[in-house]
């Protein structure tokens, strides 16, 4: 009867030891993962944003905590009457949790109230700051012409804006 206790034990702890030895680097491992979801961000009660997307990782145990949205995200943002004022979409997406800051990545596509499009293929967004910023190219369709820059800066609203260096075909008047 002891020799058969002291067998299983020590297969127990061989296992446990095996177990604990599968998972060396939490930091490289999402705490969350979540499939096919829609989120609401509210601020002091109030409903500010609203984000979908097929994959959503967080990784909080990394040296810079993180989200990572690695097939794409949706993203609206809500005036004080929820209205939504600006949105986003991307093929990917990365939050930084300290800097507050979004890079969208792929096909990033954003139209503010105005009714104006952006496209480019990469974004920053510091929410800290409350501005988006981009040193790629840019396209903006709006209602009577279309402007190409490489790099600007704009309010998150996206209703005042710079850009870095501009080409188009504006319409003037005679």
């Amino acid at each position: 009867m002891v020799v058969i206790l002291f067998m299983h034990g020590s297969c127990t702890k061989e296992v446990e030891a095996g177990k604990i030895a599968a998972i060396t680097d939490r930091t490289k491992i999402p705490r969350l993962h979540a499939t096919d979801i829609t989120t609401v961000i509210s601020d002091s009660g109030v409903t500010r944003y609203r984000i979908s997307t097929s994959k959503w990782n967080m990784y909080d145990r990394a040296a810079q905590p993180y989200w990572e949205f690695p097939e794409g995200i949706h993203f609206e943002k809500f005036d004080g009457n929820l209205k939504v004022d600006a949105s986003i979409h991307s093929k990917y997406a990365r939050f930084n949790e300290y800097e507050k800051i979004w890079e969208l990545k792929g096909n990033v596509r954003m139209m503010n109230i105005k009714g104006e499009l952006f496209e480019t293929q990469q974004l920053f967004w510091n929410q800290g700051q409350q501005r988006l910023y981009s040193d790629s190219i840019v396209k903006i369709t709006q209602e009577t012409s279309i402007i190409y820059a490489v790099g600007f800066e704009s309010n998150e609203q996206m209703t005042k804006y710079l850009f870095k260096s501009t080409k188009g075909i504006f319409p003037v008047e005679d």
